[in-house]
């Protein structure tokens, strides 16, 4: 078995942890949503009606990722942004699986599976961030609402 600097090396990204590690840190829904790529169900997320203001997080090393003001309805069943907090917060990566070509969407910071990117979206961007709320924190402004 290699050992957890072996393990965590090569993987690009600044956030590096064994998969030991990252249970120790996460809840089982988190784990198997970011490092397991899982999925909540539709409709059930804890996030996916909330529409305080505030500033949405990676679950996993709590990098900032969407803002509240980028969150739409758009009837998926999961929480729905048109663009990221900044170009360099999360990565798109080409995802073959399940015989469907969709592109999958990662924090750039740790890697964690976050959800997967549509071109159906609203303006300015056209983009919809489907984004499991397994996967993110949420931290509000005081006093702020939608």
């Amino acid at each position: 078995m290699a050992n957890a600097t072996e393990s965590k090396a090569g993987t690009g990204y600044e956030v590096q942890k064994t998969d030991a590690e990252w249970r120790e840190l996460l809840t089982p829904e988190q784990f198997a949503v970011l490092r397991g790529k899982g999925t909540e169900r539709a409709f059930t997320g804890k996030l996916y009606e909330n529409h305080a203001d505030g500033l949405y997080h990676c679950g996993a090393c709590n990098a900032p990722l969407f803002k509240s003001d980028h969150k739409f309805e758009s009837g998926s069943g999961w929480p729905s942004f048109y663009e990221p907090v900044s170009p360099t917060a999360v990565k798109a990566i080409e995802d073959n699986s399940y015989g469907m070509r969709r592109v999958e969407v990662v924090c750039n910071n740790c890697g964690s599976h976050l959800g997967h990117v549509f071109p159906d979206g609203p303006r300015p961007t056209g983009m919809r961030y489907c984004i499991n709320s397994a996967s993110l924190n949420f931290e509000g402004v005081e006093g702020g609402s939608k």
